[in-house]
């Protein structure tokens, strides 16, 4: 059963990222929003663990944090992440 975990915040200020990592399946992907897309800064432990993993990216999110979406991963907008929530066959938000 796939799921997309959905994590909005900070991998340098909480656990969230690391914990949803821990549980993630083959047929998983994540979706980075809010303070979460701080895992792409460059030379990070965070974006280290995110190889080899589906990764969608919140497009505003990086925007407003002027950080640009990286090759390996697919940024998308509100109507695109309703449909991720649709594709997948249960969604987990890691509050």
């Amino acid at each position: 059963m796939s799921t997309l975990h959905v994590v909005s915040h900070s991998p340098f200020s909480d656990i969230r990222l690391s914990s949803c990592l821990r549980v993630f399946g083959s047929d998983d992907a994540l979706l980075l929003c809010g303070d979460a897309v701080y895992a792409l800064q460059l030379q990070g432990p965070a974006l280290t663990a995110l190889t080899g993993k589906t990764v969608f990216i919140l497009e505003e999110d990086l925007q407003a944090r002027n950080l640009e979406c990286p090759p390996w991963a697919a940024c998308v907008d509100y109507p695109a992440f309703v449909e991720l929530s649709i594709r997948y066959d249960k969604v987990n938000s890691w509050l």
